[in-house]
């Protein structure tokens, strides 16, 4: 089976994220990964699946640096990783102003910069179970694990969407986690990562290129459109950098529009103002079979490991994540 992971971003809750993660792993999916937000503390529900579970890897997408301290990320994730038996990857970003500063009360500046040190100090505490550190986003005086990890190093894979971070990833990560590609992406971020990677001597083929792809299953066509929708003009409407994304895949009008709508508080008005086409560039949205095609068309441009990224509101998203799950296994 060509490797594919499920992501689960909102909608359910922690024992039925953990039921997603068996019945994926039944199925022959790679890997299962859990957002961080608002549904739930990610690193706990990953536990929950690395004891319940025994062969499907388990990620963070995306763990922030800025919601967490570096050696708490460093302990969340050794922990993880030996409950799993060495299945962990930990996946990190930057996240968003919009989130970090209002949610979290936290000063969001420097994020690449944070990114990076925090990459270093969870490194260095796998490695060597202490560290001092001081960079220009992060001091630490001194931090040590009262533990022995299972694994002295755990791939960790970063969040890129634009050359800059695109560029870092290609100098520090195992992976890249990007999100709302489309089928032009890949050749785009591939080119980046070698500019970061040749500044440091790395192969970049050694760089694993991901993708979070929103994923709706459904009957019709038309009715996994409409599913994909208000999450689409959500992220557009609420997140610059993924109205930007967006923009910058050749919708500017639209994101325009659903900038606009959102801003007034008119979520109808941001739904209508995506479009099918901005849809389907940039997710996974139809009958099984068309998803499943979708599904290898992306692998096919590039992107390595495709991962289904699922989303759903009201009492039944289980039920749709399951069907999902078991539409697009072995795609």
């Amino acid at each position: 089976m060509a490797p594919i992971g499920i992501a689960i971003s909102r909608g359910a809750i922690a024992s039925d994220i953990v039921d997603c993660a068996k019945l994926a792993e039944s199925l022959g999916y790679e890997s299962a990964w859990v957002a961080e937000g608002h549904g739930g503390d990610q690193f706990s529900i990953l536990s929950a699946c690395a004891v319940t579970t025994s062969t499907i890897k388990l990620g963070t997408a995306i763990s922030s640096v800025f919601v967490r301290s570096a050696p708490t990320i460093a302990m969340a994730a050794a922990t993880v990783d030996d409950l799993s038996g060495g299945r962990f990857i930990l996946g990190l970003g930057s996240s968003h102003k919009v989130q970090v500063v209002p949610e979290h009360g936290v000063t969001y500046e420097k994020p690449i910069q944070r990114l990076r040190e925090t990459v270093e100090v969870v490194r260095a505490l796998l490695a060597d179970g202490v560290v001092s550190y001081r960079g220009e986003t992060i001091t630490i005086e001194n931090f040590d694990f009262w533990f022995k990890p299972g694994r002295t190093a755990i791939p960790i894979y970063v969040a890129g969407l634009f050359p800059k971070m695109t560029q870092i990833c290609g100098e520090i990560a195992d992976g890249i986690i990007l999100t709302r590609s489309t089928l032009k992406t890949a050749a785009e971020i591939r080119h980046n990562l070698s500019i970061g990677a040749a500044r440091v001597g790395r192969d970049p083929a050694d760089i694993r290129l991901t993708s979070l792809l929103p994923t709706a299953v459904a009957d019709t066509r038309a009715e996994a459109m409409d599913l994909m929708r208000p999450g689409l003009a959500f992220y557009v409407g609420f997140f610059p950098r993924y109205n930007k994304l967006i923009a910058s895949h050749g919708f500017e009008e639209e994101a325009a529009a659903v900038a606009d709508a959102f801003a007034k508080g008119d979520m109808e008005g941001a739904n209508r103002a995506v479009s099918d086409a901005m849809i389907d560039a940039t997710s996974v949205a139809g009958t099984p079979e068309e998803c499943r095609e979708r599904i290898a068309a992306y692998r096919e441009s590039g992107i390595e490991l495709p991962i289904i990224s699922l989303f759903s509101r009201g009492g039944d998203a289980k039920a749709h994540f399951e069907a999902a799950i078991r539409a697009c296994a072995g795609a």
